[in-house]
């Protein structure tokens, strides 16, 4: 079922054959969580469930007899008068209460049931897409994938409830009430009851059907839109800078006028379903009012029977009615549930082998060995690479924009893997260990670190988890932040906003160093961590950056030469190719591509000033 396809393209359509194998197997992945293995108290609750749910339905069978003779027997016309009217009365009122605490105790029954499968349904899919390769998710758009979710668990909790305690307890009392008019009346009353509900199903499911579609539209639009909203706001900034919240809000307006056709669409479509329904019933009823009302004329029926007759229509009524309701919805919960297996059932790019070891750094000397790697087939961006990274040792990787090197840094921490050659740490190829390992004993600085909306403590303290404070304050200091978290108002409980939005450009690079310096990890890898940063700020952070080296594995992707000037070995990177290396003296000296790029930036730097 795993598809590559985006947030915004129709779904394929399918046939009716292949919509049926779908929900089937939509509802065959369900099952596991309603009925789990090894799992005895939560099937003793479905099966307990289950059996308040018939003992409802047989009670609810018995109200009209009751009724009816109670009626006989206020009329004198009854053949068994031991009990009277007023008894039969209690009875029938004992017996409603009864069925209605059958419902409720039912439904309490099966409450953790559904809950339980709700929560391990949404933490499975949680943790799939946090499986799911770099090259998924900067396809996808956070604000559709996240709807896809949230209708998709919605769905569930819907299908869980009703599918069990609708449409099943619907067809028991069905059986239970023709059976009832096929021993007490005869043939003919049964074959009107089958034959409103055929009919009244029929025009159900076809017109639901129709509907599904429609709704499928408007689930369309209302991600599309929700996609835009999401994108605007995220980019706040930017949209402030060109003048363009009326563009955006005409954008976002034209999506969701898209969803008010389809919605408009849907809504009609509805009250045309609700005025077939009710035709369809009224004539059923009618039908049945109508013979009951002949056989008590002619003295064949009495008038208990007649209101047995009526009790029973009505009591078919309702539940039709609400099937009506309850498939509308089951389908439309089908079709936000295929989506959300589509994502669960989404192959993970980047998988662990079976029984991989974890890795064992011992001195963080790192390997790359003939690599090919593109991000599309037809594109590659590194071409037979070969490096070297000593143990211990500063390795600076340099080259224009498009040569490769923050491609490197992703394949080290395997955010991809490569297509032919083999990437080693301590000659462990990185294919054949954990990854959870392999992310262990890598420190990552991005050149935008990215905060989460929660407090500067929290945010550093997300380096290692249980850290103690003291370790969180000394990482702080070794960052060079520690100071100014201490003057700000509320210290380390200072919110830093959406993204970190309320941190300055180096404010949050120290954090991130801080975060990085508290996971103590033997290899670090400096992904262009000061090209967004201003000169100043950059000498700064290159402090803290050179502490946060020391005694470690550096790998260094670098914009700005200046940073490099101090590594142990410098790559020159020239279309995903190496074509220099050496320190920067030595390169400098050679008056190559290096050189080249040092003349050409520090020619701009001068310009600048």
């Amino acid at each position: 079922m795993a598809t590559g396809m985006t947030d915004t393209q129709n779904p394929k359509e399918l046939s009716a054959k292949d919509e049926q194998r779908s929900a089937w197997h939509i509802i065959k992945n369900v099952i596991p969580y309603l009925w789990p293995d090894g799992q005895r108290a939560v099937k003793a609750r479905v099966v307990f469930a289950l059996a308040l749910l018939v003992l409802s339905k047989v009670v609810a069978t018995v109200l009209p007899l009751l009724q009816g003779a109670a009626v006989d027997s206020l009329s004198g016309k009854a053949t068994d008068l031991i009990l009277g009217a007023v008894g039969l009365t209690l009875a029938y009122g004992t017996a409603r209460i009864f069925e209605s605490s059958f419902q409720q105790l039912r439904d309490a029954v099966f409450a953790p049931v559904g809950q339980r499968a709700l929560r391990l349904l949404a933490l499975e899919t949680f943790r799939h897409i946090h499986s799911l390769s770099m090259r998924y998710h900067i396809t996808r758009k956070t604000g559709g994938l996240s709807r896809i979710v949230e209708r998709g668990v919605k769905g569930v909790e819907f299908l869980l409830r009703f599918l069990l305690f609708s449409i099943g307890p619907l067809i028991l009392q069905m059986v239970m009430i023709s059976s009832a008019l096929f021993v007490i009346l005869d043939f003919w009353y049964v074959l009107v009851v089958m034959t409103t509900i055929t009919l009244y199903v029929w025009f159900t499911f076809t017109v639901s059907e129709w509907r599904v579609k429609l709704r499928r539209r408007m689930n369309e639009q209302d991600t599309e839109a929700n996609q835009k909203a999401i994108d605007s706001l995220l980019n706040f900034e930017t949209v402030k800078y060109f003048n363009a919240e009326e563009r955006e809000a005409n954008r976002y307006d034209s999506a969701m006028a898209g969803y008010e056709t389809a919605a408009l669409k849907t809504s009609y479509s509805l009250a045309a379903l609700n005025f077939g329904q009710v035709v369809l019933i009224t004539l059923g009823l009618t039908t049945m009012m109508v013979m009951a009302a002949v056989g008590v004329q002619n003295g064949s029926l009495s008038v208990g029977d007649f209101v047995v007759v009526t009790a029973y229509m009505i009591q078919i009524t309702m539940p039709l009615n609400f099937l009506g309701t309850v498939y509308r919805e089951i389908r439309q919960a089908l079709v936000d549930m295929a989506e959300m297996f589509d994502l669960l059932n989404y192959p993970t790019e980047v998988t662990d082998k079976p029984n991989a070891p974890d890795i064992q750094v011992t001195g963080g000397h790192l390997a790359f060995k003939n690599i090919q790697f593109g991000y599309e087939p037809d594109r590659q961006i590194l071409k037979d690479l070969s490096l070297d990274v000593p143990a211990g040792k500063t390795v600076a990787i340099v080259g224009p924009s498009g040569s490769g090197k923050s491609t490197i840094g992703r394949l080290l921490f395997r955010f991809y893997d490569v297509e032919t050659g083999a990437l080693c740490i301590d000659g462990q190829d990185v294919k054949d260990v954990t990854q959870l390992s392999l992310h262990k004993a890598i420190g990552v600085v991005p050149q935008d670190t990215v905060l989460f909306n929660d407090t500067i403590f929290y945010n550093i303290a997300y380096g290692r988890e249980g850290a103690s404070r003291a370790e969180i304050e000394q990482a702080a200091k070794d960052a060079q932040i520690h100071d100014f978290i201490q003057s700000l108002p509320q210290g380390y409980d200072t919110l830093v906003g959406e993204r970190g939005l309320k941190l300055s450009g180096g404010e949050k690079q120290r954090v991130g160093i801080a975060r990085t310096l508290l996971k103590n990890p033997p290899i670090l890898l400096l992904d262009e961590a000061t090209s967004a940063l201003d000169s100043e700020t950059e000498h700064e952070i290159q402090d803290a950056l050179d502490r946060a080296g020391r005694g470690r594995t550096v790998l260094m992707i670098a914009h700005r030469l200046s940073t490099v000037v101090k590594a142990d070995s410098i790559i020159v990177l020239e279309e995903g190719r190496v074509v220099e290396r050496g320190d920067h003296e030595t390169l400098l000296a050679r008056k190559g591509r290096y050189h080249d790029l040092w003349t050409l930036q520090q020619s701009e730097q001068t310009t600048a000033a």
